[in-house]
């Protein structure tokens, strides 16, 4: 059974309620939720993590311009575009995470500089209002929805010649897809779509997760017209979880001894995050 096959007919509200339950990233701090010490200490345990979100978002680059970010969680990342001095329309399916999402924005006092809307980014042209955005962007997010190619296929109305599209799937030949084999699956290769879905978060049980290729990844962007200008991949958690949701960073004992060269390598070989950087095909 292909992954499509397996995730196709999941209702999107089984999606929303998943994210509703538990919105990611919720539990980055054990500060009181709301207040301006609990964002801070979700940013920064989020970018300690995973130090590579602001170099491929690049939030500085977007001063003055136009960001459509689809998903945007609890707006770790929007609020930084906003920070930033972009001017962000935010889009998520789960509404708990737009409420704080809202309240973080007001908090930090960038209320004016984002414009949140609750949609379903499968038919995204039927939420957001169409106009042309410099960035589109998408961390982490549309692998998580029944057909992702829907949402590509969303994006033309919200791009022009000059247009940047960055956007973040799970990479299939990963050493999470391995380590999510071994522990789980046993070796049960047969069943790795259904285990990654169900392993692929902190709070276990996801309905939808789809891993891409390079070559799928081109292929899911190729249903906006839109080509892949670079393609990086990113990132392997190194830190034992039953320290790591204490608060504690101690490294898993393979990686403790593994050299920080040697590491980086290895994340940009078998890293989780395959960050795809695109164009509208028809660019110079």
């Amino acid at each position: 059974m292909s992954a499509l096959d397996l995730f196709e007919k999941t209702p999107l509200a089984a999606v929303q309620k998943y994210w509703n339950d538990r919105p990611c990233n919720i539990r980055h701090s054990p500060k009181q939720i709301g207040t301006r010490e609990y964002f801070d200490e979700v940013e920064r345990r989020k970018y300690m993590v995973e130090p590579h979100i602001p170099r491929f978002a690049q939030f500085e680059a977007w001063r003055g311009k136009k960001v459509l970010e689809i998903g945007c969680g609890l707006g770790t990342d929007t609020i930084n575009f906003a920070r930033a001095g972009a001017h962000v329309t935010a889009v998520d399916l789960s509404e708990k995470s737009l409420d704080l999402a809202r309240l973080r924005a007001r908090v930090f006092g960038l209320e004016d500089r984002i414009r949140f809307i609750q949609a379903d980014a499968e038919h995204l042209a039927a939420n957001v209002p169409a106009e042309p955005y410099d960035l589109i962007y998408s961390f982490g997010v549309i692998h998580h929805t029944p057909h992702p190619e829907r949402v590509i296929a969303q994006l033309p109305p919200f791009t022009k010649p000059d247009t940047t599209v960055k956007i973040m799937v799970y990479y299939r030949w990963s050493w999470k897809v391995l380590w999510i084999l071994a522990r789980y699956g046993k070796g049960a290769f047969w069943k790795l779509d259904r285990l990654i879905a169900a392993n692929s978060e902190a709070q276990t049980g996801c309905p939808v997760t789809y891993v891409y290729s390079r070559k799928q990844g081109a292929a899911l962007l190729a249903h906006a017209g839109l080509r892949v200008t670079k393609a990086e991949v990113d990132h392997i958690f190194p830190y034992r979880i039953r320290d790591y949701v204490q608060y504690r960073y101690v490294r898993v004992w393979y990686f403790r001894w593994m050299p920080r060269p040697l590491f980086r390598a290895f994340e940009r070989t078998a890293g989780w995050h395959l960050c795809l950087t695109a164009a509208p095909a028809a660019r110079p």
